[in-house]
């Protein structure tokens, strides 16, 4: 439950910023934009997991290893163990700090397009804003006066 509650409040900010409304409201539009494009958020919640173990990972093993070679070319007589230890740690905090920041910068993206894909204002070419590599996943099948935001 308490996770359910943390993911609609987030989603809920997301809507804040975007759309300027009132929290309540802001809840209320994210819940259904969920509901509505459920696959969607699903496909990113998955990709976004992986991708969040991936750069965990990656940022905390390049932090360790450079780490590692710095202290060794530094100091060549004394043992890095206790060093190592202290960029691990400090490598997962950088790590979970940017990657936190990304899985938040991923959902606003995602909202920001179905929320314009809904409304009518996700044209694609000279004339929209959505860039080219987003043009084939864009639902033009939906009237802006149809939807209710």
């Amino acid at each position: 439950l308490e996770k359910c509650l943390k993911f609609l409040n987030k989603n809920a900010y997301i809507q804040i910023a975007l759309m300027g409304t009132n929290f309540c409201t802001s809840a209320k539009k994210a819940f259904y934009l969920i509901l509505r494009n459920v696959i969607r958020f699903g496909t990113v919640a998955v990709l976004g997991s992986m991708i969040h173990i991936i750069g965990i990972t990656f940022i905390v093993a390049g932090t360790t290893v450079i780490g590692y070679f710095l202290f060794v070319a530094m100091h060549p007589g004394e043992s890095p163990a206790v060093n190592v230890i202290i960029y691990v740690m400090v490598g997962y905090v950088i790590a979970k700090l940017f990657v936190s920041i990304f899985e938040l910068a991923v959902d606003t993206t995602l909202q920001c397009f179905l929320i314009c894909e809904e409304m009518g204002m996700g044209q694609a070419g000279e004339d929209g804003f959505v860039p080219g590599p987003l043009e084939s996943w864009l639902d033009t099948g939906k009237k802006p006066e149809d939807v209710q935001i």
